[in-house]
C-alpha cells in the first residue's frame, strides 16, 4: 500500500524537482553573474514551487497540525526580519516543521540552514538546497570554520528577510544519544540534560560573531510532540497519517547577547538548560502554558501549486507517451519499470535520510572552562 503512495508523489516531486533545478541552474549561468539580488530574489519564487510540495504533504495530504506558542509581538515579527534560528531535534520532520513556519510567515523560498555535506547530493532536494545558499559542513570544525565564516558573510546583502536554522545539538534526538549526552555530562561536571542533547557551541559562536551586525534577531524554538500524539516520521507522512507537533518559540534580540566567545558559548548552553525545563514542563503539561496559542491557519498555496505541478506533470507524461509510443514494445515497458523503480529508490533513501536512527552522533563540547578545561578541550577536538 505505502508503494502505490510513494511512487506517484515521487514521481511528482522528482519530475517537478528536475524542472525546478534546471531553472535554477539556468538562473544561476545567466542571472547570477550579472546580478546576485535578482538571482537571489528569483531563487526564492522558483524554490518555494518545490519546497511548497513538501507543505503540502503536512498540510493537506497527512494533516499535520503545527500548533505555534509564542507572544504576539513575537509572531509578527517573523518574516520581516532577518533571524538565526536555533531549535532542538526532536523529531524526523523538525526541518519540514520550519518550513511550515517559514511558509506561513511568508519566507520559505528564502529560509536556510545548516546542514552535513552529503545532504546537498540528494537528487532534487540537495540540488535546490545548493542553488538557494544552504551552508554544507563536513562536522570537522578545522575543515568548517573556513566554509562557516564564508557562507555566513555572503548573507550580509542578502535582499530579502531570511531565517538560517541551526541545529546546535548537531544531531536528532534519541534515547541512545540522550543516554550518552548525559555520561558525558556527568563525568564533565555539565549539567545532565533529560530532553535535549548537550549544545554544540563553535558553530554557534562563529555564526553570532559573523551575523551580529546584520542580523537582529535570535528565534529560540522549542519542538516537542504532545504525548497523545504519534511521533511524525517521513514514513507516516506518506501514508497519510496526522500528527500533533507543538513548537515554543521565544525572540532573543541579538544586540542582547554577550560580546565574548565563551560567554557566548555559555548563553547557548544556558538556552538549552531553559529548553530542557521548558519541555519537562510540557511534558507534565502537554502544552506550553507559558505562551499564547497562535493561529496560524492552513493556507491553500500549497495545495494550489501541487495542483499546477501535477497538472503539468501529468499532461507531460501523456505527451511523451503518444509521441515516442513508450509502452508499445517490450523495451518500452521494461524502461518505464525502471524508471519507476528508480523513483522509488530515490524516495527510499529520502525516508532512510531523514530518520533519526540513522543519523551520524555528534560529539559535544565542555560548559566552561575548569580545571579539567585542557583534557575536555582535547577530548572535543580529537572528536571533532
Amino acid at each position: 500500500m505505502t508503494a502505490v503512495v510513494v511512487v506517484p508523489l515521487g514521481l511528482l516531486f522528482f519530475a517537478s524537482g528536475l524542472i525546478v533545478n534546471l531553472i535554477q541552474a539556468i538562473c544561476y549561468v545567466v542571472v547570477r553573474p550579472v546580478s546576485k539580488n535578482l538571482y537571489r530574489r528569483m531563487n526564492r519564487v522558483v524554490a518555494e514551487l518545490l519546497w511548497l510540495e513538501l507543505v503540502w504533504i503536512i498540510d493537506w495530504w497527512a494533516g499535520v497540525k503545527v500548533q505555534v506558542f509564542t507572544d504576539p509581538e513575537t509572531f509578527h515579527s517573523m518574516g520581516k526580519e532577518h533571524a538565526l534560528v536555533i531549535s532542538n531535534h526532536r523529531s524526523d520532520i523538525d526541518w519540514l516543521v520550519g518550513w511550515v513556519l517559514a511558509q506561513r510567515s511568508g519566507c520559505l523560498g528564502s529560509t536556510l540552514a545548516v546542514m552535513k555535506k552529503s545532504s546537498k547530493f540528494l537528487p532534487v532536494i540537495g540540488w535546490s538546497m545548493w542553488f538557494s545558499e544552504y551552508l554544507f559542513l563536513e562536522r570537522s570544525w578545522a575543515k568548517d570554520e573556513r566554509t562557516l565564516k564564508s557562507g555566513l558573510q555572503q548573507l550580509r546583502d542578502f535582499p530579502l528577510p531570511f531565517w538560517l536554522a541551526l541545529f546546535v545539538e548537531g544531531t536528532r534526538f534519541t534515547q541512545a544519544k540522550l543516554l550518552a549526552a548525559q555520561e558525558y555530562a556527568a563525568s564533565a561536571g555539565l549539567p545532565v540534560p533529560r530532553n535535549v542533547l548537550i549544545p554544540r557551541t563553535k558553530g554557534f559562536v562563529s555564526a553570532v560573531n559573523h551575523m551580529r551586525s546584520f542580523v537582529p534577531a535570535i528565534y529560540d524554538v522549542t519542538v516537542a510532540i504532545p504525548k497523545s500524539s504519534p511521533a511524525p516520521t517521513m514514513l507516516r507522512l506518506f501514508r497519510g497519517k496526522s500528527s500533533l507537533v507543538h513548537v515554543h518559540i521565544k525572540r532573543h534580540a541579538m544586540k542582547d547577547l554577550p560580546e565574548e566567545d565563551e560567554a557566548v558559548a555559555q548563553w547557548c548552553r544556558d538556552v538549552f538548560v531553559a529548553k530542557d525545563a521548558l519541555l519537562d514542563k510540557h511534558i507534565a503539561e502537554d502544552t506550553f502554558s507559558d505562551q499564547e496559542l497562535q493561529d496560524t491557519g492552513r493556507p491553500v498555496k500549497s495545495l494550489v501549486v501541487v495542483i499546477l505541478w501535477a497538472c503539468v506533470v501529468v499532461t507531460g507524461v501523456v505527451k511523451f507517451l503518444q509521441w515516442s509510443s513508450l509502452l508499445s514494445s517490450w523495451k518500452g515497458v521494461a524502461f518505464s519499470a525502471f524508471g519507476l523503480g528508480v523513483v522509488t529508490l530515490l524516495m527510499h533513501i529520502l525516508i532512510m535520510f531523514s530518520q533519526s536512527e540513522r543519523s551520524t552522533p555528534s560529539k559535544v563540547a565542555p560548559t566552561k572552562k575548569s580545571k579539567n578545561s585542557e583534557q575536555l578541550e582535547a577530548r572535543d577536538n580529537k572528536q571533532d
